[in-house]
């Protein structure tokens, strides 16, 4: 599973010009579900994401979590982060997983992110989405689970 994190004050998704999901101050997650994925890495992920300290304290230094900032999480299926561009100009796609088992996956994250957090929204499975992120920072992070 590829996961990229963007701080952000504010963030929205559409779809076919209507907003879907939005969040206020929180995280966006745009995640790849790939072929060695199951729900024992969705678990590990959940907790990670919720503990993950990426937000400034009263001292700017990085040390509250989503859930010290009462912070919204925006999850967004985007396939395209298991993408690999070592070879050639044209991204081979050879570690991800069949778009069903994807989905299926992607919505159990989403059900159990719910879970565990009450501030979570959400893009549209394999959607042509519209994703604004008025970023914090910028602050992006890069979480690769294997």
């Amino acid at each position: 599973m590829k996961l990229v994190i963007q701080r952000a004050r504010s963030a929205n998704v559409k779809v076919n010009d209507k907003i879907v999901g939005k969040i206020g101050l929180g995280m966006v997650v745009f995640t790849a579900i790939e072929s060695t994925d199951n729900e024992t890495t969705i678990k590990k992920i959940v907790q990670k994401l919720l503990k993950l300290r990426i937000f400034s304290a009263d001292d700017g230094k990085m040390n509250l979590n989503v859930q010290n900032i009462d912070g919204g999480i925006l999850l967004i299926s985007q396939f395209t982060l298991s993408a690999n561009l070592n070879n050639g100009n044209r991204p081979s796609f050879n570690t991800g997983i069949e778009p069903e088992a994807a989905k299926k996956l992607f919505e159990h994250f989403v059900v159990e992110m719910q879970k565990a957090h009450h501030k979570v929204a959400q893009g549209i499975f394999a959607a042509d989405m519209k994703v604004l992120i008025d970023n914090d920072g910028p602050a992006t992070f890069l979480i690769n689970i294997e």
